[in-house]
């Protein structure tokens, strides 16, 4: 077995996905698979852990596509909708395996707790209902997913606070906006940086195209892969040509090793 962290893109869309749905948009219209973006989320897999960052509305289909039959646990970056709408598609796992384990913020377990109370019923579940194992990431600590540690990074979305994840070298962060110096000195000398990058146009909770490669550069990385990315930033393949050698679009089922 392999101590190496691989590292799956299970989508790399913004909230609506690509292609947005109704839209006449040529981004939308486009026949390059690249420029299909399920719901942001990624696989990290090394040994015999398999570990995903969110679970959108779109995790079924990305289970399925990726073929992944056992799911270790879940680390949530925020409560939004199309980072975790998808924990109901757990059951399957569920049922197989018991309790799933999932990290997060209090304020996120809460939000959890109320948008899907018969998960973390106590008493009366509904027999095929899924259930969680709840581990709160307390204080910025970090913490251990299978025998592996993670370091939690905050951020902010607008004015909500996000945790983004430091797992070895790999550095995923995602629906950032600002970040303070004492979080930036965690992510430090990170071999693969992934961090949104939404459109070029300024947004007022997003890093757009110009705040992302900025970002890149005060890291440092020796690869950047960007995400969460709308499809005004434009067609895959022209954005792709356009920016630094060691940066990247990511786009929904890319592989990497790190």
């Amino acid at each position: 077995m392999s101590n190496r962290l691989k590292v799956t893109f299970l989508g790399t869309g913004t909230s609506q996905g690509v292609p947005v749905i109704g839209s006449e948009h040529p981004v939308c219209l486009s026949k390059n698979p690249k420029d299909n973006r399920l719901r942001v989320s990624v696989l990290l897999s090394w040994d015999h852990y398999n570990y995903v960052i969110d679970c959108g509305p779109d995790f079924r289909q990305q289970m399925l596509t990726n073929k992944v039959n056992k799911l270790d646990g879940i680390l949530f970056t925020h409560e939004h909708s199309d980072h975790t709408a998808g924990i109901d598609d757990i059951r399957p796992y569920f049922f197989r395996q018991g309790d799933i384990p999932i990290y997060a913020h209090k304020r996120v377990i809460s939000s959890l707790k109320k948008r899907f109370d018969y998960i973390f019923a106590d008493e009366n579940r509904y027999p095929g209902a899924p259930a969680v194992s709840i581990n709160e990431i307390k204080n910025n600590s970090s913490f251990k997913i299978g025998d592996t540690a993670v370091v939690p990074v905050e951020a902010y979305h607008n004015r909500l606070p996000v945790f983004g994840f430091r797992i070895k070298d790999f550095t995923y962060l995602t629906d950032v906006k600002t970040i303070e110096a004492s979080e930036m000195k965690k992510i430090k000398n990170s071999k693969i940086l992934v961090v949104n990058a939404l459109r070029e146009e300024a947004h007022h909770s997003h890093f757009n195209l110009e705040e992302a490669l900025a970002f890149s550069e005060e890291v440092g990385a020796e690869k950047t892969y960007f995400t969460h990315i709308s499809h005004l930033l434009g067609f895959h393949d022209v954005v792709e040509k356009k920016l630094p050698k060691n940066v990247h679009l990511a786009y929904d089922n890319l592989v990497i090793d790190v």
